[in-house]
């Protein structure tokens, strides 16, 4: 048996020997071989394959050097993109994490003699942000694929975001000021006429909106028997029945006592179906305003399952791959922890798709009038791309919905 042979005992002490990190002034990156002292090292220099290897480096030694420091940039950088991406780091932690690899590209072999010089590089170059303090050089790392995807992005549609909820809040505070003129009745000349009925009936109008009593008398014609008088021989219609009034003033009598009983009890039941009618049409002006208020251009949401539709991440088998949304970055990021793998990963929503359950799940309304609430899924309608929901808890309880888009709804994680 030879005195090198595999298990042998000089083996194994050189194995252990050997297996942490040695003097880097002894380690040869042509032949990548560590040397354990300075003997060793200069035997290793007078060998031949170390001669051979310092013949190829003579022909060429700027491409040999600026491989070996592209590739040392490159292993570094990735190391501050897996473990201090969002953080502001000391350089030389951050270096010794990267030695602590034995086989890594050692720095004596690049066109950077120092780590200081190096940092400086990386400063230059706008790969890292780079300060120095009292205690050391400290780099940050500048995500640039995240900046331009993601940033910019971002920043700009925040920025489109403020502006339509402003004209939103503008045209709703416009939509109002109309109902509220449009519900006033308008100045006629007809109002200073104390002998006009019409005049009349506007000016209690007037004084029911405003809270003021009329000054005179005020005389309501009812709709009843003013077709009872059209229905009768023209003889008749000329000389109708004084119809009752309703007056005001400071000391009443009984009979006008009697008329304003009349004329109210029969003036509320002829406006009831009208009462109805007004009140479903402000609920639908009140939900159309509610639509416009929460109907915005992000929809994200904590505890929701997605659809990953980006191609990009289709080399990695996450494409048209499912997660659910554990964290929700600027309104528009999403951290999505995938079902099957269980990897995390920032997706924007652009690249990301509702998820609509089976009929009967749970859904979550992640836009429009009753954003946030969640709802029970009745029907699919695949023709028209809609689904029809009711609500669970809420104020709005049991409100069925019969046309919901499907990216406003989306499947809830259980």
């Amino acid at each position: 048996m030879g005195k090198n042979e595999f298990l042998t005992p000089k083996a194994i002490a050189n194995r252990i020997k050997a297996k942490g990190l040695q003097k880097l002034r002894w380690y040869c990156q042509m032949c990548q071989k560590q040397c354990r002292d300075e003997n060793g090292f200069k035997c290793h220099c007078m060998s031949e394959g170390h001669q051979r290897q310092m013949q190829v480096f003579g022909q060429n030694p700027d491409r040999i050097v600026g491989g070996f420091s592209e590739e040392f940039e490159r292993a570094f950088l990735d190391l501050m993109r897996r473990s201090h991406r969002f953080s502001r780091v000391a350089a030389t932690v951050v270096y010794n994490e990267y030695i602590a690899d034995r086989h890594h590209v050692h720095m004596n072999s690049t066109q950077w003699a120092t780590l200081t010089e190096f940092v400086k590089y990386l400063g230059r170059t706008g790969q890292c942000k780079v300060e120095d303090t009292p205690k050391g050089w400290f780099i940050t790392y500048i995500d640039r694929d995240s900046e331009t995807l993601f940033k910019d992005r971002l920043k700009a549609k925040r920025h489109k975001a403020d502006l339509a909820d402003e004209e939103r809040q503008e045209r709703v505070i416009a939509h109002q000021i109309e109902r509220a003129v449009s519900s006033l009745p308008p100045e006629t000349p007809l109002a200073s006429d104390p002998n006009n009925p019409t005049a009349s009936h506007a000016d209690g109008a007037r004084s029911a909106i405003t809270g003021n009593p009329p000054s005179g008398k005020v005389a309501f014609l009812l709709q009843s028997q003013s077709a009872s008088v059209s229905s009768k021989p023209n003889n008749e219609a000329a000389a109708p029945k004084s119809a009752p009034k309703l007056a005001f003033a400071d000391e009443p009598d009984s009979e006008e006592k009697s008329a304003k009983k009349s004329s109210s009890t029969r003036v509320g039941a002829s406006g009831g179906g009208a009462g109805l009618s007004a009140l479903d049409e402000l609920m639908r002006e009140e939900e159309k305003a509610k639509e416009k208020i929460n109907r915005k251009d992000y929809w994200l949401c904590k505890g929701i399952v997605v659809k990953v539709m980006s191609k990009t991440l289709a080399e990695k088998g996450y494409y048209k791959q499912k997660g659910v949304v554990k964290r929700v970055v600027d309104k528009y990021v999403g951290e999505i922890e995938m079902l099957e793998s269980k990897h995390v990963l920032r997706v924007d929503q652009e690249e990301l798709e509702t998820v609509i359950p089976q009929i009967g799940g749970l859904v979550r309304i992640v836009n429009g009038a009753y954003r946030g609430s969640n709802a029970r899924l009745i029907s699919v309608d695949t023709e028209k791309f809609c689904a029809k929901v009711q609500i669970e808890k809420g104020v709005y309880d049991g409100r069925v919905l019969k046309a919901v888009e499907y990216e406003d709804i989306c499947k809830i994680f259980q």
